[in-house]
């Protein structure tokens, strides 16, 4: 780093009393508009570019020791020893002023808050712009320089006893350093460094008359070490970012150090005074010095690059002690502190040389996994060398001075030196084994030696025209380029001696370290060109800076200070190699980075030129897997047999998509088929039909059909049908069309074929039955004959009527329609009509398990009538079963209906087992129908009932289950209590303490326990007797004989079952009778209509009937005795079933019985019931049908 001299001037005013002006204190504006000059008792204001005054102020009285200006540039202050402080405008109007109380030493403006800090002699002071008053303060020493903290909270005093006095904004002292020397050791300058960083500490840096630098935190502890000046310093500038600082004095020279205090050399001119005061430019770039004699001079800083570059590893200079090594690719850095002046940098292969003022030390890389750019210090050369040039090889380093070329071992021993006969201008190391390295080595005569270190004879290469500006050497060194001071480019083949081309303009020029046939330059009016080989250039890429390595694809361009990555854009070089037919070099360069489109280009141009292996790896390059398939595909052929040339093409050609091209080149070689297939495999079917105007009736069909196929994949279904059925594939076409649904297509169709193609009529015809155009199926199965199918279609929609219209004529299927409408009508909960379609089927099996489910829940959910019912369906099953049965031709008509029975039943005699379950369905549904009235008045409030009803009902049920079980569901609880309240009501006592004794011993529901233990007390404890009322005891009018209430339903004494009305269970004054076993119940009915055949024949009932034993059996006479209206005739339904009979021992109580399930009611009680509910009240007999039937 250096000075160069911007603008001088010697200030000097005409008619001033002092012969010469010194300049005390400079400082700049904050954006550099102004530079502020302390000259004499003046202030002037220079333009800091060009050193023109813009303006004098001439405001003190005195002379002018300090100037400052605020951070935010908004106004700037003058102290002069006229004692008095003058704050200025930018515009440079005066804005106040204010007094001290002895000469004004130094200032400084507060960086946070904008405070003014002003120091004298005896005391300092601090001004804002927001207080009207200045605050002072005594101090005991004078003042010679002050500096604000970077927060702005302290103030760092310098004083002329050697001490620093740390101040906070009250003017408290905070800290206090002392120098060594004492009074001797007056400090004279001060400088807070600027922040560097986040978590940087305030470093003040410390100037005294003790000649020493040093720096010290604000607690007073030193950092590093004291530095000797040789000088008395008078003033301490740091650069705005802390790296560095200037210190001049008592000497004409300004002195470079960094932060740590480490000296870097003198910056500009030396001038024979002092130099009071520096100040540097805001943007760091500049600084103004002012002098003793009146001298104020501008220099700019220019900054000398410092480096070295071995392939893709750069190393440069930074805050010129450092040294940074960057890999250009990665962009990974490694910083190595030197903490001294770097010299020179050389870089090679592992080696890395770094010459410092008085040494020279070589690193070794070692890098590791963690480490990859790990440098260590393997020697130290400890000696003071002079060079313009360095270089480092594996053990040697080279110097350059002049015409002289040193090569020294790492102990710095002179191995070999050589004297050349002009000025050496560039070294370049082109590599070699160990200790024999060869060396490029350009002179300002032209002339381009090679030189190597076991050599002491240098090897002319080439002589330029003028002095050489840069070389290098191709990889394999069979090539060397070289541009000269006038911008010429020569690129010669070192074998053979011989020029291989030239260009004008360059100014830097740089082998491919990965191509030895590829280098770049850089021209002198911008720009980068490449060139491999001897192909021209293409038009320059825009750059600027010079090229100083190429690695690959990328090359490394110096612009200023700074190395950038440039990107090459190699594809057009590509594209020359590709275009004159070089298709390796093409690859080659390809290899160096192209992107992916360029690959894809060279791949194919090699494939349409049959480089196969080229155009392979090209494709592996960009991973495009299809033609890597197609190459592959491509050399199997090859290796197979001998391929034409012109089927390879057309293989790919028609690849890539240029089919006419390709069937041009299979027609050639006199392959059409192969174009007819790659025509039917893209579909275009209009040019393969060309192609078969003259083939076969078997490749036109082949081709019909793919056509299909694709109209199919292609979303157009109609027309591959029709397709189709051209081609006469009818099955393939009825499918294509029943997948889209269209049912008239598929009648079409149908229409369309004969009866012999029979499957294909069969396959319309489910299809039209899936898409549920039965209509339409129907007529396609009239066509091919089948009535079962359409029979089904009309029981697939449910067409009942006409299903069984048509199955009429089909008697083998009118079981399965029975069977089929039964499920659907169970399906929609018409289990009753489910049931007799059942029966209808002949299905006797699933008709008994329909009316068990219903019955089981009907009872879970306690709808006992309704279980009545069911069970009541179930007994008349089994009886009409068992009438069907009794006759031998009626076996043999509805042998198929009840087969499946008759396997069940095999183990025992059918007509038993049918009697058994009919009369055991019977009774239990006769329970369940009694037990609906118990069940109803123990839940509801309210009953309808009478007491006598609901004690005749309550008996009913126990007689009945009490030796033949209880049917599920029926609570015998319920039955015995509703019992015994009613018996209590009518006052049976003896039956009411019976029940009350029986529900002891039961398990009655919660809350009940008590009333029951207190009804049986009450029994006990009956005052009236324990006797029951003889009208509620059973009477058996056959005997007339009275019997006791829970003696089961039936007479003691004559065995003949009670005949109970089934609303009331009222027992009915009816007597069983039987007419003679000759006589038919034809002839019964006249005999009983006809009048007596003589007088003396009388009514046999009106006779003492109890000692009749068996059941009454009349003769003709008796039945004629008998009057008509006192018989009562039940007629069984079935063939060669026997009426039963009955005699009304009551006439006046009129007594009727339902035709269907022949039980026996009181007549008013039968008709309300029939009224009341419209059916029979047991077996649900509609009211019109019981019309019918009476």
């Amino acid at each position: 780093m250096r000075g160069v001299l911007k603008w001088l001037e010697r200030i000097e005013f005409p008619n001033s009393k002092d012969n010469e002006i010194s300049v005390h204190n400079v400082c700049y504006a904050p954006d550099g508009s102004q530079l502020v000059v302390a000259a004499g008792d003046r202030l002037l204001i220079y333009d800091p570019n060009d050193g023109s005054l813009l303006n004098t102020l001439k405001a003190h009285k005195d002379t002018v020791n300090c100037v400052a200006y605020s951070r935010d540039g908004k106004r700037f202050a003058s102290g002069a020893s006229d004692k008095m402080v003058i704050v200025w405008s930018p515009q440079l109007e005066g804005l106040l002023k204010y007094s001290h109380g002895d000469s004004i030493q130094c200032m400084s403006f507060n960086p946070v808050s904008h405070h003014l800090a002003s120091c004298s002699l005896s005391d300092f002071a601090f001004w804002s712009a927001d207080q009207k008053a200045v605050q002072k303060y005594k101090i005991s020493a004078r003042v010679n320089g002050c500096s604000w903290t970077n927060d702005g909270q302290y103030l760092i005093l310098g004083l002329a006893n050697g001490t620093i006095s740390i101040r906070n904004k009250l003017g408290e002292e905070k800290g206090r350093i002392d120098r060594p020397g004492g009074p001797n050791s007056n400090v004279f300058s001060v400088q807070c460094c600027p922040a560097s960083g986040p978590g940087s500490v305030d470093t003040i840096g410390v100037v005294d008359w003790s000649q020493t630098l040093s720096f010290h935190t604000l607690s007073g502890q030193m950092i590093g070490k004291e530095r000797t000046l040789g000088f008395d310093p008078l003033c301490l500038q740091y650069f705005p970012n802390g790296e560095f600082c200037l210190v001049g004095g008592c000497t004409g020279g300004l002195h470079f150090f960094t932060r740590e205090g480490i000296r870097l050399g003198t910056l500009g001119d030396s001038f024979d005074t002092w130099i009071w005061t520096v100040a540097l430019h805001p943007n760091g770039q500049s600084y103004t010095i002012g002098c003793q004699d009146g001298t104020l001079a501008c220099f700019n800083i220019a900054s000398s690059t410092v480096h070295a570059l071995y392939r893709e590893r750069y190393a440069f200079r930074e805050n010129m002690c450092d040294v940074i090594i960057q890999h250009l690719i990665s962009g990974q850095k490694v910083r190595i502190k030197c903490r001294d002046l770097v010299q020179k940098i050389a870089i090679y292969r592992n080696r890395l040389a770094v010459q410092l003022p008085e040494r020279v030390v070589l690193y070794e890389l070692s890098s590791g996994e963690d480490q990859p750019m790990h440098y260590k210090v393997r020697e130290k050369i400890q000696q003071k060398f002079d060079c313009s040039l360095l270089v480092v090889c594996g053990r040697h380093i080279v110097l350059c001075q002049e015409k002289r070329l040193q090569c020294l071992d790492f102990s710095g021993v002179l191995q070999r030196e050589w004297i050349m006969d002009s000025f050496i201008r560039y070294i370049k190391v082109t590599g070699g084994p160990v200790g024999r390295e060869g060396l490029m080595v350009g002179l300002k005569s032209g002339q381009v030696f090679r030189i190597f270190l076991n050599n002491s004879l240098p090897l002319l290469i080439t002589t330029a025209v003028s002095a050489v500006r840069c070389l290098d050497i191709n990889s394999k060194r069979s090539k060397i380029a070289v541009v000269d001071d006038v911008g010429r480019l020569v690129v010669r083949d070192i074998v053979n001696d011989t020029i291989l081309y030239q260009d004008t303009g360059v100014n830097s020029v740089t082998w491919n370290t990965h191509l030895d046939s590829m280098l770049c330059y850089t021209h002198t009016t911008g720009g980068l060109s490449v060139r491999v080989g001897n192909l021209p250039p293409r038009a320059p890429q825009n750059m600027h800076g010079v090229v100083v390595g190429l690695c690959g694809a990328t090359a490394f361009c110096l612009r200023g200070n700074i190395m950038h990555n440039t990107p090459l854009a190699l594809g057009s070089t590509m594209w020359q190699f590709i275009e004159a037919g070089l298709f390796e070099e093409a690859y080659q360069v390809a290899c160096l980075g192209v992107t992916t489109s360029d690959w894809e280009g060279l791949a194919q141009s090699a494939l349409e030129a049959l480089h196969i292996n080229i155009a392979r790896d090209a494709y592996v390059k960009v991973r495009n897997l299809p033609w890597l398939k197609l190459i592959g595909e491509l050399r199997d052929q090859q290796q197979r047999s001998a391929v034409p040339k012109e089927v390879l093409l057309a293989e790919n050609c028609a690849f890539a998509g240029k089919f006419k091209e390709a069937a041009r080149l299979f027609l050639k070689c006199g392959q059409s088929s192969r174009a007819l297939e790659m025509y039917t495999d893209l579909r275009m079917f209009d040019l393969a039909q060309e192609y078969i105007k003259d083939g076969t009736a078997q490749e036109k069909k082949e081709l019909v059909r793919k056509r299909a196929e694709w109209a199919y994949s292609v979303k157009e279904p109609r027309a591959a049908a029709e397709l189709l059925l051209s081609a006469g594939e009818n099955q393939k076409a009825i499918d294509i069309v029943a997948e889209q649904g269209w049912a008239d297509v598929l009648y079409d169709i149908g229409r369309r074929l004969s009866l012999s193609e029979r499957d294909a009529l069969e396959s319309v015809a489910q299809n039209l039955k899936t898409l549920k155009a039965l209509p339409l199926a129907a007529e396609i199965f009239k066509k091919l004959g089948d009535e079962a199918q359409v029979v089904q279609l009309h029981v697939e929609v449910r067409d009942w009527p006409e299903a069984f219209r048509l199955a009429e004529s089909l008697p083998e299927l009118l079981p399965t329609v029975h069977y089929q409408h039964g499920q659907w009508l169970a399906e929609t909960d018409q289990f009753i009509e489910a049931h007799q379609a059942y029966l209808k089927a002949g299905r006797t099996k699933e008709a008994n398990r329909l009316l068990k489910q219903l019955s089981n829940t009907a009872i879970v959910e306690e709808r006992y009538l309704d279980a009545s019912y069911f069970y009541w369906l179930l007994a008349k099953q089994y009886l009409d079963i068992y009438h069907a049965k009794e006759w031998v031709e009626g076996l043999i008509e509805n042998v198929m209906q009840f087969s499946e029975l008759l396997s069940y039943f095999s183990e025992q005699n059918p007509i038993d087992h049918h009697l058994t379950e009919y009369k055991n369905h019977l009774r239990i549904a006769k329970v369940y129908y009694a037990y609906s009235v118990i069940y109803s008045y123990m839940k509801e409030p309210f009953t309808t009932h009478s007491p006598v009803s609901l004690f005749n009902v309550s008996r009913f049920i126990l007689n009945e289950v009490e030796h033949k079980g209880v049917p599920k569901g029926v609570s015998m609880f319920s039955v015995l209590f509703t019992l015994a309240k009613q018996a209590k009501f009518l006052q049976a006592n003896k039956l009411c303490l019976l029940i009350n004794k029986r529900l002891q011993s039961l398990k009655p529901p919660a809350g009940i326990q008590e009333q029951i233990d207190l009804n049986f007390l009450n029994s006990k404890a009956c005052k009236s007797g324990f006797n029951d009322p003889e009208e509620l005891l059973p009477l058996c009018y056959k005997c007339s004989n009275y019997s006791q209430h829970l003696n089961s339903n039936c007479c003691p004494t004559c065995r003949q079952d009670y005949i109970f009305s089934f609303v009331s269970f009222e027992i009915l004054p009816l007597v069983q009778f039987y007419p003679e076993v000759d006589i038919s119940d034809g002839e019964a009915e006249r005999l009983l209509l006809a009048p007596a055949k003589h007088a003396e024949d009388s009514d046999p009932f009106n006779e003492d009937a109890a000692s009749v034993a068996l059941p009454l059996s009349l003769d003709r006479n008796g039945l004629r005795a008998i009057d008509p209206n006192h018989v009562l005739i039940l007629k069984r339904q079935g063939k060669n079933v026997r009426n039963v009979y009955y005699r009304n021992i009551l006439p006046d109580l009129q007594v009727t019985y339902c035709p269907q399930c022949l039980l026996l009611f009181y007549a008013e009680d039968f008709e309300l019931q029939v009224l009341q509910k419209g059916h029979c009240p047991f077996c649900h007999t509609s009211s019109e049908k019981l019309l019918e039937d009476f």
